[in-house]
């Protein structure tokens, strides 16, 4: 996977047009989390990008960068998680994972809907 990395919140504006056209993903990662760490492993692992065409995926360093975090759960209506993957189309979060519930079928699944 190629992550964009968020650091800046101005980066959400961003994200709410881009998935106007295309789904965006976005991983909210603990980096002291033996969790977190598993969770993105499993979801790197299993991504394969024909199957998922299109995707903008970001990545959110929960450590570096909390304030981004709290933001998303403001702009998105998501009660923060760690780990925690979000699906947002056409600007709204339309699917929420968090630990062990990140599950690459089922984002595959969501994605394509």
């Amino acid at each position: 996977m190629e992550w964009q990395e968020l650091k800046e919140e101005q980066q959400l504006n961003h994200i709410k047009d881009l998935s106007s056209g295309e789904p965006v993903v976005i991983f909210k990662h603990s980096t002291r989390c033996s969790i977190s760490s598993t969770a993105l492993n499993r979801l790197e692992r299993s991504w394969k990008p024909e199957e998922v065409n299109g995707i903008k995926p970001f990545y959110l360093d929960l450590l570096s960068f909390r304030n981004i975090s709290n933001k998303i759960e403001d702009v998105f209506k998501v009660r923060h998680e760690s780990p925690q993957l979000l699906i947002i189309k056409n600007g709204n979060c339309v699917y929420h994972a968090s630990h062990m519930g990140i599950n690459y079928e089922e984002i595959k699944k969501q994605l394509s809907a």
